[in-house]
């Protein structure tokens, strides 16, 4: 894989994993010029939509780079710029080794973290061989029920391009749920009136992680909105940064 820095602004670089335009990573780093925390991996939601970028997660980069972490943003191909099942699961892959690979040597040791938003929470749970931790935030993990209940106005069958009854196999290996353990810390933050992905698919999701022996915490946050789940305004959010603080022993 070959990797460019496309542009670099005080502050911020970007850098291109793949051809097309929406292969990218935005790198922020702390202001502070000391060793950061860690590294904050965002994967945006938008059930896999073109017209849902990583914009979505800025206040969030912008937070916790405030907090002293640094942060990689990840963009990748959706359904309508030459995304789908499994092109979405591969970019993201592929920017994960892409940050691994750019991180500096004085970062060696210090946890890589992955933030996943909806469809980012099914992106990150999937590709997390490659990180530390996750943070699954209203996260999407059983495509084949999304599919069955409609969510998204029907986006799990145009991302995975079939009905459910007509690819079953493929939507197990594109459903966190039908792929535990993670293997991994997990930490899964749902509100309890989110209208986009009911928050009995992480309490599913949760419970079948846990009987496979994974590390995983999992907290209901009353009042909480879908996309306020990403607002680091919002009351859950100081809670899911003490919870990454306490993962940097883990990495020794």
């Amino acid at each position: 894989m070959t990797c460019s820095v496309r542009a670099q602004s005080e502050g911020v670089a970007v850098l291109q994993y793949g051809s097309s335009d929406q292969q990218t990573v935005e790198f922020l780093i702390p202001p502070n010029t000391g060793r950061p925390r860690g590294t904050a991996v965002l994967i945006h939601g938008g059930y896999w939509r073109a017209r849902f970028d990583a914009t979505l997660m800025h206040p969030l980069a912008k937070d916790l780079t405030a907090r002293g972490w640094a942060v990689a943003n990840i963009e990748y191909r959706r359904v309508g710029n030459g995304g789908g099942w499994p092109a979405t699961l591969d970019d993201v892959q592929a920017a994960l080794q892409a940050v691994r690979s750019a991180t500096p040597r004085d970062r060696a040791g210090l946890p890589v973290v992955g933030i996943g938003h909806s469809v980012g929470g099914q992106l990150a749970l999937l590709a997390a061989e490659d990180l530390d931790a996750v943070v699954a935030l209203a996260p999407v993990t059983d495509v084949a029920r999304a599919d069955r209940e409609g969510l998204g106005e029907g986006a799990a069958r145009q991302f995975m391009g079939s009905a459910s009854t007509d690819a079953a196999r493929a939507f197990a290996r594109a459903s966190p749920i039908r792929r535990v353990p993670v293997g991994c810390p997990l930490l899964v933050v749902h509100g309890d009136i989110d209208d986009r992905v009911p928050v009995e698919h992480s309490q599913d999701f949760t419970a079948a992680a846990k009987a496979a022996g994974d590390n995983v915490e999992f907290r209901v946050v009353p009042g909480l909105g879908h996309l306020e789940a990403i607002d680091p305004k919002a009351a859950h959010w100081a809670g899911v940064a003490e919870w990454m603080d306490g993962l940097m022993p883990l990495a020794g």
